[in-house]
């Protein structure tokens, strides 16, 4: 185990802010409150048309290491690259602003980048708000390789999960100095964390809840639309990730991130179609049928349980059919079970 010298290291964190008037202040209250220093708290608002603006003015006239820039409005993406252009910090970390941090966040998260001399923290975080997964943290803590990282992020340990999520972690800022978010798109964490994840030597994980993520998952046509727009987003970004494996020679990698993506679609089917969104749920199943034969390949792949192609068989032969049994199966099954 190394010995800490974090009382030298700055923390820059990147705080994104549009039009979220009613949340800013618990955001920016809970990073004044972190337990460790020197930090540094740059908040970009994005243009917003509220509030917001005059919140984040007030914060840097109360606190010396809150810094604002305002500018026009241009997207999380380009918000987050102008917040990270203006950083100091040897440690970079990033926080949306309707969300909130536990008080030793960062303190914890730098002490596991140095102790372990790892280039990327990674923890969980909590869902606040409807439909929000209860969760329980083991404590643990795990040194992982490039691919051991990988096989977290793609989903392949029955335990533990590193998140898509940029603000569940902390990034050693020599790694990511040369990384940049992909503007004008949403769901660009995706490619972002493959990238860092990809060049970093050694990632350290903490299995402990150290950020709060509000959610809404109610059936609001508004919900329903960003769910519709969230999909058409991700998926090229999760086929560029499959392409961009392959290309470092990562072919087993590149494998599993197939088999991730296309269980995905599965499940963004059957979200689509409870909450009836028949559109999309249409446009998913031509997605399935154009690429039914690459599925097929993917899924003949030993790490693919057995479960996974028993459904996704189903799902290929007939996708409403496969809707109907999980709905029996919720229906009848889950409840003889609890």
């Amino acid at each position: 185990m190394k010995e800490m010298t974090n009382e030298k290291k700055l923390v820059s964190v990147i705080v994104t802010a549009y039009n979220i008037e009613s949340y800013l202040s618990r955001c920016l209250d809970s990073l004044a409150a972190q337990t460790y220093s020197p930090l540094e708290i740059i908040v970009v608002d994005d243009g917003s048309t509220d509030c917001t603006a005059s919140i984040c003015d007030r914060y840097e006239a109360k606190y010396g290491n809150i810094k604002v820039i305002h500018r026009k409005n241009g997207g999380v993406s380009a918000a987050r690259n102008t917040g990270v252009d203006a950083a100091s910090g040897d440690f970079i970390g990033y926080v949306d602003g309707d969300d909130w941090v536990e008080p030793q966040m960062y303190e914890r998260m730098l002490n596991a980048c140095l102790e372990t001399d790892a280039q990327i923290a990674a923890c969980v975080y909590r869902e606040i708000g409807e439909g929000g997964e209860t969760i329980y943290p083991s404590g643990e803590r795990l040194e992982l390789t490039m691919r051991e990282a990988m096989e977290l992020f793609l989903g392949f340990d029955p335990k533990f999960q590193i998140y898509i999520s940029v603000w569940s972690k902390l990034f050693d800022r020599k790694l990511i100095k040369d990384l940049r978010f992909t503007e004008g798109k949403t769901s660009e964490d995706i490619m972002y964390t493959t990238w860092a994840l990809t060049k970093a030597s050694k990632c350290v994980f903490l299995d402990e809840a150290l950020y709060n993520y509000k959610i809404d998952r109610s059936s609001s046509i508004m919900n329903v639309k960003l769910a519709e727009r969230r999909f058409q987003n991700e998926i090229p970004f999760w086929k560029e990730q499959i392409g961009y494996l392959y290309g470092l020679g990562e072919e087993e990698l590149a494998k599993k991130a197939s088999y991730r993506f296309y269980r995905r679609l599965i499940d963004y089917y059957l979200d689509f179609r409870k909450r009836k969104m028949k559109a999309a749920a249409r446009q998913l199943t031509g997605i399935i049928k154009e690429e039914k034969d690459e599925i097929k390949r993917v899924y003949q792949n030993e790490f693919v349980p057995l479960g996974d192609k028993v459904r996704m068989k189903l799902a290929l032969m007939t996708p409403s059919g496969y809707y109907r049994v999980v709905k029996l199966y919720d229906k009848f099954v889950i409840p003889l079970r609890q």
